[in-house]
């Protein structure tokens, strides 16, 4: 298998990660978030951190970094569970704003826009993943243990109510659920599964910069999930596969590099406005969020 194809499906295995996180909140239990990419990248800067400022164990900065990332999120459904659509929409890119101008601006602790290069590639009992075969098996295994702990989670009682407070929240609080407390809890679960992602991807790619985690970024996580199709576990993956792969067929055809990116740009809007026109659920999805 070459290179760039592994390279392919190590990235579409993060953006799963990302999906499948990203749908407990916007189609298990309604909520539509834009700050997906701020858990990312908070998962992605904190165990760089832990590993090469604090000199931690990388096993135990992973296990920190994904409690840091569910604390923050956990601060954050607060106050903005207590809030309904577009109030709830806005608190999240506020939530986002508010980090990315932290990666770019604390300079003595992010390294600002330069970035953070020369991240150390995973390592466990002394055995470094450094090759793309190992990363990929690595990737992949994280990749079926989310599905599997989102599967678990969605087919629980605890998902099953989640998803009646998303279809009507009225009626699960007559019959005595904490619509609140449930929100905030999967918004939490949400903001740690993420964090995986951000820790794959900064061992992967070795370099981590502000650009990576934009408010840009998380409208692109909420693309894979809308367009992929929300409300079960085949829409990510389907979104994920579409999201990541289309435009790569954009560079096997002759178009200057700056139409290009234009284009994917462009392609990803107009996905996005067919997937709501004929297909609100999503291309595999159940639940048509509106």
């Amino acid at each position: 298998m070459s290179a760039y194809l592994l390279h392919l499906l190590i990235m579409i295995c993060i953006y799963i990660i990302l999906g499948l996180s990203l749908n407990l909140i916007v189609g298990y239990s309604g909520m539509l978030s834009l700050c997906h990419a701020a858990f990312f990248g908070i998962g992605a800067y904190a165990s760089t951190l832990l590993v090469t400022s604090a000199r931690w164990p990388y096993w135990l900065s992973q296990v920190a970094t994904v409690l840091i990332c569910g604390l923050i999120a956990y601060l954050i459904s607060i106050p903005s569970t207590q809030l309904r659509g577009d109030f709830f929409i806005l608190a999240t890119i506020a939530f986002q704003i508010i980090i990315s101008a932290v990666f770019s601006n604390w300079i003595s602790l992010t390294n600002g826009l330069n970035g953070i290069s020369g991240i150390p590639p995973p390592n466990f009992f002394g055995q470094a993943v450094v090759s793309d075969w190992s990363y990929f098996l690595l990737v992949l295994f994280v990749t079926l243990a989310v599905f599997l702990l989102v599967w678990r989670l969605s087919q629980s009682p605890y998902g099953r109510v989640l998803q009646a407070t998303r279809d009507d929240e009225l009626a699960a609080q007559a019959l005595g659920k904490n619509v609140r407390q449930l929100r905030q809890g999967v918004f939490t679960i949400g903001g740690m599964l993420a964090s995986l992602s951000g820790i794959l991807f900064a061992g992967y790619t070795s370099y981590i910069d502000p650009t990576s985690f934009t408010l840009d970024e998380s409208i692109f996580i909420l693309c894979i999930v809308v367009i992929g199709g929300t409300g079960n576990l085949r829409g990510p993956i389907t979104g994920a596969f579409c999201l990541v792969l289309f435009p790569e067929l954009i560079r096997f055809l002759s178009i200057p590099n700056a139409f290009a990116a234009n284009a994917r740009q462009t392609l990803y809007g107009f996905l996005l406005i067919m997937a709501m026109r004929l297909r609100p659920q999503g291309i595999a999805g159940k639940y048509a969020f509106d």
